[in-house]
């Protein structure tokens, strides 16, 4: 259902996939059209929540007939700037409702690159992945991830399987893994990981996280057009 550019969907599954993160699939409007790495504002269709929008990335690909949704919760006791969004979302069952608004972002993929996503800031890439793969595009990308742990990182497996050891690294800033790197990502590793900086940089994460990466980018060579940041 459309109403001024708000949309109507229904929840028709959810799975809990870390500990804090769930996917949800839903209903898609009809007509309604996005890119790999857009987003777009979702309220919860319930008194009090109608007006409480929050943007979310699209991590189906246009084509599938449903949407899905990757949304970390945080719950307001622990995160005190968050306004309870995320955690009622996280309450909901099959059937209740969310409102979306037209897409939106500027993440969008533009050429071979490095993407580089702290925690939940991996999810506009998901879609961008999944496209290019589907496209026989993703050689050639490559992927740096930085979370608190292992058990923080979303859609572990499927990142695995679509690169390889080489163009994939995992890093925990708050846990020793055998295997994986246990520091933060910053000017010394990228200098140490990237041979090229005349490449597309995609990065998304906290804003100080974004801010931090892009500044070392810039230091390091990197070309201003050439990178790519999620602006809200």
């Amino acid at each position: 259902m459309k109403f001024n550019d708000h949309y109507t969907i229904e929840i028709l599954e959810f799975e809990q996939i870390t500990h804090d993160v769930k996917r949800f699939k839903t209903t898609k409007p009809k007509g309604y059209r996005y890119t790999p790495g857009q987003a777009t504002e979702v309220s919860i269709n319930k008194v009090g929540w109608r007006d409480k929008f929050r943007p979310f990335t699209f991590t189906s690909l246009n084509g599938s007939d449903t949407l899905e949704f990757i949304i970390k919760a945080y719950p307001t006791n622990k995160y005190p700037k968050h306004t309870g969004v995320t955690e009622e979302i996280h309450k909901l069952e099959i059937g209740d409702e969310l409102i979306i608004k037209n897409p939106v972002g500027t993440i969008e993929y533009k050429g071979k690159g490095v993407f580089i996503a702290g925690g939940a800031g991996i999810t506009p890439f998901i879609a961008i992945f999944r496209y290019l793969e589907n496209k026989g595009r993703l050689d050639g990308n490559s992927l740096v991830l930085s979370n608190k742990k292992k058990r923080d990182v979303i859609i572990g497996d499927e990142l695995q399987q679509k690169f390889n050891n080489e163009n994939l690294l995992l890093t925990f800033t708050r846990e020793k893994v055998e295997g994986y790197k246990h520091r933060r990502i910053d000017k010394d590793m990228l200098n140490t990981l990237v041979n090229d900086f005349n490449q597309y940089f995609y990065v998304c994460g906290p804003s100080g996280f974004e801010n931090n990466i892009t500044d070392a980018l810039r230091a390091l060579g990197a070309y201003e057009e050439k990178i790519v940041v999620e602006e809200w």
